[in-house]
């Protein structure tokens, strides 16, 4: 089994079919919970998984120590299955490959001796199951479901043979989406050495290297006020909620559509009920500058294009700048950890920070030249490039082993007469 496999290796013969039946189980009939509550401070175990510690549709789990932690929790074992009972449509599950103590908001599940546990965490983590935890949940805020109700999941089970080819299958692609996650860390831990080296010595050698106001900077780069290098800045504007509409013409980026580097998610931007007139000032041209002001502060973006007229929303503050400050330079400064950290220290504010745009305005930055800022765009971009293209092969992934679950875990498609070695990860687990 490998990670160039496609479903057409596991289409079956019809007489296969008919020869390996499936038997129709409720959980409960292949399975248990494990219903040790311990006091974290009273056993000899070091790590803790809370349902922060678990990515929704990732098998593996973070974990923390348990140092500091005093309330109830309920003990698991290597291999337990960890289902969130807690507000299930986040969709959480993961088998951890150590013991703990988990949360006593997630169901620590054991397989029979007669189920490839391996192969039941994945019929768990499919849109069936946490459809049904949905639906046995109790409570508006923060539903709950109880394993009286979901452990009457109803599924076909298939012969333990054709469970661990089964589970062989998407373990390996589980296999193949860690490691682009590996690939997409590292890529990202080189980019921010490279960010430290270019923002401190330049792209280009210089003569000095001089610290101005507790930055390091090349000694012939300018160190100016934002202001400098401004024509001008404004606000997203308000308006009420109720002017949203699907059949609006005006769209708006607002903080939660960016990430943590600025890109921009154009898919799920609402549209609003606006005339173009009323927003006409405030509509993004190519080339604008942005950076979150509220919330999570200090995200900086540049405006590319969109098929609708874009407003930037109110969150964001958005900079026109001179022809001496390439904004994609500001993006890459702002957004690294030596920009990030300065700007944040403007925020202002208890719980919910705020920056303001006078503050930013009056903010002293690195300054290159025009020729330097585009090398070092140049430098950054490559390492964008490399991190997209492996984000974009891990969602090709997923969307692989989504419908492998789909076809494999309902029988859809049989593995019963293909020649699928299974390793010792998957037959370890009955």
């Amino acid at each position: 089994m490998n990670e160039e496999s496609t479903l057409s290796e596991f289409v079956p013969e019809e007489s296969d079919k008919q020869e390996q039946k499936w038997e129709e189980v409720q959980l409960h009939e292949v399975a248990y919970k494990r219903s040790d509550n311990v006091d974290p401070q009273e056993v000899e175990l070091e790590k803790h998984i809370g349902l922060e510690h678990i990515d929704p549709n990732d098998p593996v789990p973070d974990w923390e120590s348990l140092d500091d932690l005093s309330s109830t929790k309920r003990r698991f074992e290597t291999g337990d299955i960890l289902f969130a009972k807690l507000r299930p449509n986040l969709e959480k599950s993961a088998q951890p490959d150590f013991e703990g103590v988990a949360s006593t908001d997630i169901f620590p599940i054991v397989a029979e001796s007669d189920v490839n546990s391996k192969w039941l965490l994945y019929r768990l983590s499919s849109k069936p199951a946490y459809d049904y935890a949905r639906r046995t949940s109790a409570g508006t805020r923060m539903p709950r479901t109880s394993w009286n109700l979901f452990s009457n999941f109803n599924f076909l089970l298939p012969p333990l043979p054709e469970q661990r080819k089964i589970a062989t299958v998407l373990y390996t692609v589980d296999q193949a989406i860690e490691k682009t996650e590996k690939m997409i860390e590292g890529t990202k831990q080189i980019q921010r050495g490279v960010e430290q080296h270019l923002f401190r010595e330049g792209y280009f050698d210089h003569d000095t290297i001089e610290q101005t106001r507790l930055v390091t900077i090349p000694g012939d780069w300018n160190f100016d006020q934002l202001s400098e290098h401004t024509k001008e800045s404004a606000f997203g504007p308000r308006f009420g909620s109720e002017r949203y509409d699907e059949d609006g013409e005006i769209a708006t980026l607002r903080t939660t559509d960016l990430d943590d580097n600025g890109h921009i998610d154009l898919d799920d931007m609402p549209v609003a009920d606006l005339e173009y007139d009323e927003v006409e000032e405030h509509i993004l041209k190519p080339g604008d500058f942005m950076i979150t002001r509220s919330g999570t502060t200090g995200i900086g973006t540049v405006w590319e294009n969109h098929h609708k007229p874009t407003i930037p929303g109110a969150f964001l503050i958005r900079f026109r700048f001179k022809d001496s400050l390439n904004p994609n330079f500001m993006k890459y400064y702002v957004n690294s950890s030596l920009g990030r950290r300065r700007v944040n220290r403007r925020a202002k504010g208890g719980v919910q920070k705020n920056l303001a745009g006078s503050d930013l305005l009056n903010m002293r930055f690195p300054i290159p030249t025009e020729e330097e800022q585009e090398k070092i765009i140049e430098v950054l971009d490559t390492y964008q490039a490399r991190i997209q293209h492996e984000k974009d092969y891990k969602s090709q992934l997923q969307a692989l082993k989504q419908g492998l679950m789909q076809d494999l875990l309902s029988g859809k498609v049989r593995t019963t007469n293909t020649n699928i070695e299974v390793p010792e990860e998957i037959a370890q687990h009955g």
